[in-house]
């Protein structure tokens, strides 16, 4: 079976400073894994060179088998960034409005058919939104918001979702229930990489983990992670993950 995304010896610089340096990883179909690291320490950069949105100096990338070079299935990702909350507030759309411009990245140029329809009405609905679809983005809270742009990737039909801390200014409830959203979204199939500050989140909900602090401290499935040293030779200071129970 095809990885969903591909990464050998990857190296990306800012000026003398390395990002990310020499990092090597899969992340195969279905799987979800949490992306973790101190602040700095190149996981969003590492994520961005994941969907070609940046070129590494060195390394190999590659999304669904192909090199991200030539990777031109844009409508199987979805990306939800740090920023997305606070862009919704000044875009004068509605909910619904949001998720067909994920419709609109499969349908191409095409107006949308009944099929088109039908998929933005039931991604509004699995998110459990369909009730806020007529709202203006920028009234919704950052819960609201953030499932609002999930939504927008699963009516693109994306196999892959890839989120940078979406649950930044979220309270703790809705950001319970958003976590029991993804996890029912990767049981579907989706392959989800989080980026996420919450260790004990993570590690209760991906199965696999990516420990970072420029370069890898460990990649494998949770169960090592939380059993290994890699998050206090990451973060420089002794620690230990605190599982989470719902």
């Amino acid at each position: 079976m095809t990885d969903v995304v591909r990464l050998e010896n990857v190296t990306l610089s800012y000026g003398e400073q390395p990002a990310v340096a020499d990092v090597t990883l899969t992340v195969g179909d279905g799987e979800f894994l949490g992306l973790i690291g101190p602040n700095g320490s190149g996981k969003t950069t590492l994520l961005h060179v994941m969907l070609g949105l940046l070129e590494p100096d060195s390394g190999v990338v590659e999304l669904f088998g192909e090199s991200v070079s030539s990777f031109d299935q844009g409508e199987r990702i979805g990306y939800v960034s740090q920023r997305a909350t606070g862009r919704a507030e000044t875009m004068p759309v509605t909910v619904r409005e949001v998720v067909r411009m994920g419709r609109f990245a499969r349908a191409g140029h095409s107006r949308l058919s009944e099929e088109d329809r039908a998929a933005v009405d039931a991604a509004l609905a699995t998110v459990d939104i369909d009730n806020l679809a007529a709202r203006q983005i920028g009234t919704l809270s950052g819960g609201q918001t953030q499932r609002a742009y999930i939504a927008r990737a699963l009516a693109s039909e994306a196999d892959l979702l890839a989120l940078d801390e979406p649950t930044v200014g979220v309270d703790a409830e809705s950001r319970d229930a958003f976590y029991q959203l993804l996890e029912s979204l990767n049981e579907r199939g989706i392959t989800i990489v989080l980026i996420e500050h919450d260790i004990g989140v993570v590690t209760d909900r991906a199965d696999h983990i990516a420990c970072l602090n420029t370069q890898l401290y460990h990649y494998g499935d949770t169960e090592s992670f939380v059993e290994s040293d890699a998050l206090a030779d990451a973060y420089g200071a002794s620690g230990r993950v605190v599982r989470h129970h719902h």
